[in-house]
C-alpha cells in the first residue's frame, strides 16, 4: 500500500531533488537570461495561487527544490497531500527571493507542481471510489509515464493514495505478450525469467484468457494480469484462478477508466491498474504572482489546511 500522505516526501533522497531541480533549470535557461536585466536582484515576494478548486497538492518538494537552487525561500500554507479550496482562487504558498532568480524558477516549478497535483487529484478520486464501494484491493498506476519525469509522476501517485506499481524494468518482472511470443510459451518465459530472478523479485504475466492465467500460475508466476477483459468475464476468470491458486495475485488492466472502474471491483481481484492516471490526466492550474508594494490579498482564501 502507499505511504501516508504526510510521509510521502520522505521517500525522495535530497540529492535527487537537487539534481532534478538543476536539470530542469538548465533545460529552461541553457545560457543567458535577457529578461533578468529588466527586474534585477531586488528582493520580491510572489504568491502561489491555485485556481482549480478541490485539488490535491502534490509536488511541493520539487517546487521548493527549484527555488532553493536559486537562493529563494518557499513558505507553504497548504501541506503536501492536502485538498486546496473550495474557493476559485486559493493562496497556497509564498515565495521570496531576488526577482530575477524567482522568475528563473517560475515555469519549471509551476510545471512540476501542476502535473504532480493533477495526477494526485485523479488518484485521490479513484481511491475514494474504491473506498466507497468497499473494495480492499489496490488501485495502481503503470509505467506509461513521461520520459525523464517518471519519478515525479510516480511520487504523485503515492501522494494521491494509490500504488505506484513497478518503478522500471529492473524491478518486478512483467512478461507481456511480446515476451511470451518471443520465448515460445508462457511456461518457457516464466522459467527463463525465474532463472535470473532472486527471491526479492516477483514475476507477473500478462494473460488474455483464464487458460493463459492458469498456465502462468502453474509455471510459478506470482501475479497474473488479466488484460483487456470485459468486467463480467474478468470476475469469472479471477474467481476460477483464485479457487485453484489461492496465493496468486490477480491484476486487472486494459480498458479501465475512471468512468467504468467500479465495474471491475471484485473480491477476487487484488490490483486494478490504469494508464489514464498519467496519460491524459488534467493538470491543476497554478500561477505565481509577484506582488507590488502595498498589494493585499483579502480576496484570496488563506485558511490553512494541515
Amino acid at each position: 500500500m502507499s505511504l501516508p500522505k504526510h510521509k510521502a516526501a520522505h521517500s525522495i533522497p535530497p540529492p535527487t531533488l537537487s539534481r532534478l531541480a538543476r536539470d530542469w533549470l538548465a533545460e529552461d535557461t541553457p545560457n543567458f537570461d535577457p529578461a533578468g536585466v529588466c527586474v534585477g536582484s531586488q528582493e520580491v515576494e510572489a504568491r502561489l495561487l491555485c485556481k482549480t478548486p478541490h485539488s490535491i497538492l502534490a509536488g511541493s518538494p520539487f517546487f521548493t527544490a527549484v527555488f532553493t537552487e536559486l537562493g529563494c525561500t518557499v513558505d507553504w500554507i497548504y501541506q503536501e497531500g492536502a485538498e486546496i479550496g473550495p474557493d476559485a482562487v486559493t493562496l497556497t504558498a509564498v515565495v521570496r527571493g531576488p526577482a530575477r532568480c524567482l522568475l528563473l524558477g517560475e515555469r519549471p516549478a509551476l510545471n512540476c507542481l501542476a502535473r504532480a497535483s493533477g495526477i494526485a487529484t485523479r488518484c485521490s478520486l479513484l481511491q475514494a471510489m474504491a473506498a466507497t464501494e468497499g473494495w480492499h484491493g489496490e488501485v495502481a498506476g503503470t509505467r506509461k509515464t513521461t520520459p525523464g519525469f517518471r519519478l515525479v509522476e510516480k511520487y504523485a501517485m503515492l501522494v494521491g493514495g494509490v500504488s505506484m506499481h513497478r518503478q522500471d524494468l529492473s524491478g518486478m518482472v512483467m512478461l507481456k505478450d511480446n515476451h511470451v511470443w518471443a520465448s515460445g510459451s508462457i511456461t518457457e518465459a516464466v522459467r527463463a525469467a525465474r532463472s535470473v530472478c532472486c527471491f526479492s523479485s516477483k514475476i507477473q504475466v500478462e494473460c488474455r484468457s483464464a487458460g493463459e492465467g492458469r498456465e502462468a500460475a502453474a509455471a510459478g508466476a506470482d501475479i497474473v494480469m488479466l488484460d483487456n477483459f470485459q468486467a463480467q468475464g474478468l470476475h469469472v476468470a479471477a474467481r476460477a484462478l483464485k479457487m485453484e491458486f489461492p496465493a496468486l495475485l490477480i491484476e486487472a488492466s486494459g480498458g479501465v477508466t475512471p468512468e467504468n472502474l467500479a465495474l471491475y471491483f471484485s473480491p477476487h481481484v487484488d490490483i486494478i491498474s490504469l494508464g489514464c492516471i498519467t496519460q491524459g490526466c488534467p493538470v491543476v492550474d497554478f500561477s505565481l504572482k509577484v506582488q507590488n508594494p502595498g498589494a493585499h490579498s483579502s480576496h484570496y482564501n488563506t485558511n490553512r489546511t494541515l
